[in-house]
């Protein structure tokens, strides 16, 4: 993807409105908006905007996953699984 192709000033931004809505769905390339020559705004597609919201979501667990490693705050898999199984089973009965 080519940004220089997609850097359009907010007066064409103004009279192009409807056209470049279709495009972002279209192609999937984010839009730069400039004023007065100076990048301003980027604008892009809904599902794009999900997609990289979703991403941070799972960048930020894992963050927070090593940061727990480094401190120590974490138990062993089997030990877990096991506390779960005899929780249902205390619920079962």
């Amino acid at each position: 993807m080519k940004y220089s192709e997609s850097i359009k000033p907010i007066s064409y931004i103004k009279t192009h409105l409807a056209q470049i809505v279709r495009n972002l769905k279209e192609t999937q390339s984010p839009m730069i908006i400039t004023q007065n020559g100076e990048a301003k705004a980027v604008v892009i597609d809904i599902q794009q905007y999900e997609q990289m919201q979703e991403s941070m979501a799972m960048l930020e667990l894992i963050a927070q996953g090593k940061k727990d490693l480094a401190e120590g705050n974490y138990r062993p898999a089997g030990e877990v699984f096991r506390d779960l199984k005899d929780r249902i089973a205390k619920e079962l009965d």
